[in-house]
């Protein structure tokens, strides 16, 4: 086949769904994903059977580095958890967090980088509209339990924790600063599927993403879907678009940075940003207070305990790197690190565009950054999912990718 006719190719949709050739193994990995939303946590029996069925079915184990830095990780953890245990069931519940997100993590990569996923991104397709569908009822029921009290806003991070009644929660997550971070994740990687498949950046998603980010109150999903949209369209764009969209984000910047972002109270005490820069602020005045070797397996609260200004209860720092050093010292930190950055690496392997692996990991490093212990399922959903985005096609340049409101080719 000629490099034009590859080209051509290339820039075709993708075959429509073959129903009768999707596989056990692609549902119970679509379940999983799902699962996931439930109050219910079923979610790590769904991820300890799609591993089965990923270790079955995939072929050569892969040994890069990232698995090396990921063992490394987890047999320190192990190590460091049988150290401090003395009977916390919160410990056990976070080791055995560890060992089966890392599990589903390891086999879905060996399975996802040896196979044919178009089937399997159709599927995706599906179950991230029933999630984002559920969701949006989800918080409707919050805004309207509340007489939509809080539909244009809130003014605190108190105020719009007020919106997660308990007694109402049936999907997504029960805490605003964690929803927020899985609608601004697996929101993402919704944006991006119209682009593998159609080479279409469908603005509806766009809308409807941003929307539910709005709706939770969150600033979260706000920030990392704005940074990872940005440069995905930076990069789709031409120069004369590019300087219209400067102009639509310097008219919009000050609007989101006092309604949405609220930067006038990110310094208060009551305010999740204020707590993030108050335990920082105790990380680093008492770093020489912290063991080289990591004072303990999910022993964050006892050092915020101590040593913050105030603690409000949090099982981490708020950023997973200061977690990593604190808990589990220099090789936590240096392990989790080269696993991070091995997994991009076999990510840029398996498809070598620098534009696309940019704009997956941008908003997930934004997200690390003020949320997540390193372990959390969210971090290893989207890893994970980032394989099949990106083996579906032969390359991904952004040059023949177009932006339209509605994709009229998405059936299934």
């Amino acid at each position: 086949m000629s490099t034009t006719l590859q080209q051509q190719n290339s820039a075709l949709p993708l075959p429509v769904l073959e129903w009768k050739d999707i596989q056990l193994s692609e549902l119970v990995f679509c379940m999983a994903i799902a699962a996931t939303c439930l109050p219910v946590k079923v979610y790590p029996a769904l991820f300890l059977a799609s591993a089965a069925f990923s270790y079955y079915e995939s072929g050569k184990k892969y040994l890069a580095p990232w698995v090396i830095g990921l063992g490394v990780f987890t047999l320190y953890a192990l190590i460091s958890f049988f150290q401090v245990y003395e009977g916390q069931a919160v410990l056990v519940t976070g080791i055995i967090k560890l060992i089966i997100n890392f599990a589903f993590l390891y086999c879905s990569f060996n399975w996802l980088a040896q196979r044919n996923n178009q089937n399997l991104l159709y599927l995706l397709d599906i179950t991230l509209h029933v999630v984002f569908a559920l969701l949006l009822l989800q918080l409707l029921i919050y805004h309207e339990a509340l007489h939509f009290r809080l539909i244009t806003g809130s003014s605190s991070s108190g105020q719009a924790s007020m919106l997660y009644d308990p007694q109402l929660y049936f999907w997504g997550l029960a805490d605003k600063n964690m929803l927020g971070a899985r609608i601004a994740l697996l929101g993402f990687l919704y944006l991006l599927i119209p682009v593998i498949r159609y080479r279409r950046i469908a603005l509806w998603r766009i809308i409807y993403i941003f929307l539910l980010a709005y709706l939770s109150l969150s600033r979260t999903p706000i920030v990392a879907l704005l940074i990872g949209c940005g440069y995905l369209l930076w990069t789709v764009l031409s120069k004369k678009y590019r300087i219209v969209m400067l102009v639509g984000l310097a008219i919009l910047v000050p609007i989101v940075l006092e309604k949405v972002i609220r930067v006038d109270q990110l310094t208060a005490s009551n305010d999740g940003m204020g707590v993030r820069l108050v335990y920082w602020q105790a990380f680093f005045a008492h770093i020489g207070d912290i063991s080289i070797w990591g004072n303990g397996f999910m022993k964050a609260p006892a050092f915020l305990n101590r040593y913050a200004q105030f603690y409000h209860g949090e099982p981490h720092i708020h950023n997973t790197f200061m977690s990593c050093y604190l808990e589990l010292g220099i090789i936590g930190l240096a392990s989790f690190v080269l696993f991070l950055a091995g997994y991009a690496r076999s990510c840029f392997i398996i498809n070598p565009h620098i534009h696309f692996w940019i704009a997956c990991f941008l908003p997930l490093l934004a997200i690390m950054c003020i949320l997540y212990s390193g372990y959390d399922n969210d971090i290893v959903m989207y890893l994970v999912l980032l394989v099949p985005l990106g083996t579906c096609r032969d390359n991904l340049p952004f040059s023949d990718v177009n932006i339209g409101l509605w994709n009229k080719k998405e059936k299934y």
